[in-house]
């Protein structure tokens, strides 16, 4: 007969797991709890993950066939509505999920196993995931009823969408970061998001533009990465301006920017327990 005092078989083999084991089992954990807060309890659910994109991309798709005799640009419409909201949701969302991630899940880190990088983690990942299998599922859609066409280099789009996921990433563990540590970031980040939606490129592309005005928007490394994106769908119909070293270097120093951050909270958190 086992000793009153004996650890029980489950948090024996909890104890005796890799770190890695424990991490990944975490992130899972924390993965179901964001979707079942996200997708399980507000207006139509899951199914807003492919509804609000679908009514963008259907917005978008009209205001560009209205203005078409303007740009006189020969690119498919749907794919350009689709790419650029997709690209939109990448860097936006993520940043938006991560503010005040920390505060709102501060219970959490009462369990040991729960570190403040798997909070950034799951957030982050599962917008990944949600704007993966948006973009995924609406190609499948628009292309079974004929009004998508398939991309001409899809690694080149896989390339594209993994660098708008860097900088998203990267630019969520800053944001978050920075919220953390001032209350100020939580109120000037939305507008400033805002701000940048026109400038991304979601309604235009870069060739569009007047040389002077275009060479000022190009440092924005997100209108870079669709840019590589789009030429990798559309080919040789767009003439695409990108610099992907310039995209990745900006990431890097992003990337490592957040993570300092996210050390710091974690400090601080440590000194005030």
């Amino acid at each position: 007969m086992p000793s009153k005092n004996a650890p029980s078989p489950t948090l024996g083999r909890l104890v005796n797991q890799s770190p890695w084991t424990i991490n990944r089992r975490v992130i899972s954990a924390l993965l179901i709890r964001e979707m079942l807060t996200r997708y399980g309890r507000n207006n139509i659910g899951f199914l807003w993950l492919f509804v609000e994109p679908m009514l963008f991309t259907i917005l978008i798709t009209l205001f560009w066939t209205a203005t078409k005799t303007i740009h006189g640009s020969n690119i498919p419409i749907v794919a350009f509505a689709l790419t650029g909201y997709s690209s939109l949701m990448m860097w936006r969302n993520m940043p938006n999920r991560a503010l005040s991630a920390v505060t709102s899940n501060m219970s959490l880190l009462y369990h040991r196993q729960v570190t403040i990088m798997d909070i950034y983690t799951s957030r982050i990942l599962l917008e990944f995931m949600a704007g993966t299998t948006s973009f995924v599922a609406l190609g499948v859609i628009f292309y079974a009823f004929g009004w998508l066409t398939l991309p001409e280099d899809s690694l080149q789009v896989l390339g594209g969408w993994m660098l708008l996921a860097w900088f998203g990433a990267g630019l969520g563990l800053t944001v978050g970061g920075l919220s953390e540590k001032f209350d100020v970031v939580k109120k000037l980040w939305p507008p400033f998001a805002f701000l940048l939606f026109p400038l991304s490129g979601v309604a235009f592309i870069a060739d569009a533009l007047p040389p002077h005005m275009r060479e000022i928007v190009l440092w924005l490394p997100m209108l870079n990465a669709l840019e590589y994106l789009r030429e990798g769908w559309f080919g040789s119909a767009m003439h695409a301006h990108y610099d992907v070293p310039y995209v990745m270097i900006f990431n890097l120093v992003l990337t490592f920017m957040g993570l300092s951050l996210v050390r710091q909270i974690g400090l601080d958190s440590s000194e005030v327990e």
